[in-house]
């Protein structure tokens, strides 16, 4: 059988080798590159865990972060993320270095002013989909748990942990295509987005259990109201009030499966990398002699 398509949400381990690998790495023109060598580092984990065969091609593929204030869920709501603040010089340099890097080790690169890289991920596990293959979501954000079925992972490759679809039940208490509904009765912190005060994660879990989606319980309220969950009355009567917020939520939280990728599904086949091109790329940012033994765990590197 043929590997799944690998789906590397890139930013979140550019941002965990950033804050966890002290700052005593710099290039020689004094840009600081801690988050390119531990996000190398990770490529190269991944690739000698994954890499191909004669019989078992490798598609993979990765989405990065470049709509922070561009996207399109500003235009639906203006506070969307905006307490996050645009990386500076250093940060903006060292993320498109990780991009570059990505892309001389054989792996597709996508990214959007207008979309997320969720966003791609949904769109890429569409399109893998369509093709009849599962996907492989290496991410530790389990909101995107959302993508999975039946055969697909999630995969936090740090901590080495795997959820399947089912696994996301027990995680959350939701189906992964109730995941949206769960956020949007939330909300999240994290990217601005209000939710329903008073709602926490295991009523919402609860209601969604009910209920199947939020729809359903907008239909019902009187159903709400005697669903025996404690205070459900104040609960019907607050989705009641909060349904013009809950319906931007929704829409704040919904995946786009559609971003215009100029890509095909042949494209996103692992390409034997220039081992040359590679070196001369590393060794400009000072980190070739750092990373030279680690390359020898993959095997097209030893060729």
């Amino acid at each position: 059988m043929k590997k799944p398509l690998y789906l590397i949400d890139a930013s979140i381990y550019i941002f965990r080798a950033y804050f966890s690998i002290p700052d005593h790495l710099h290039s020689s023109e004094g840009y600081s590159v801690n988050a390119v060598y531990g996000y190398t580092l990770f490529l190269i984990k991944l690739l000698s865990r994954v890499e191909p065969s004669k019989t078992e091609p490798l598609s993979i593929a990765a989405a990065f972060d470049e709509s922070l204030g561009t996207c399109f869920r500003n235009d639906i709501y203006a506070g969307y993320k905006a307490s996050r603040a645009l990386p500076d010089e250093s940060l903006a340099f060292q993320l498109e270095a990780c991009k570059v890097i990505t892309e001389l080790m054989g792996i597709s690169c996508f990214a959007s002013d207008r979309y997320e890289a969720d966003d791609i991920l949904a769109t890429l596990a569409t399109l893998a989909k369509n093709h009849g293959d599962n996907i492989s979501v290496i991410t530790r954000d389990k909101d995107l748990g959302q993508l999975l079925g039946v055969g697909d992972e999630w995969w936090d490759f740090a901590a080495d942990a795997r959820l399947s679809a089912a696994a996301v039940v027990e995680q959350f208490g939701v189906r992964p295509d109730q995941i949206k509904d769960y956020l949007a009765l939330l909300g999240d912190s994290v990217d601005d987005i209000p939710g329903v005060p008073g709602i926490g994660k295991k009523t919402a879990a609860t209601l969604l259990q009910q209920f199947g989606s939020i729809e359903h319980m907008l239909n019902d309220l009187a159903a709400v109201e005697v669903c025996g969950i404690r205070g459900a009355k104040s609960i019907a009567l607050k989705l009641d009030s909060y349904r013009e917020q809950i319906a931007m939520a929704q829409q704040l939280v919904t995946l786009a499966e559609d971003v215009p990728l100029t890509t095909t599904y042949a494209k996103l086949q692992w390409q034997n990398p220039s081992r040359d091109d590679v070196s001369y790329f590393l060794q400009e940012l000072g980190l070739m002699p750092r990373l030279e033994q680690k390359f020898d765990t993959i095997s097209w590197w030893r060729k």
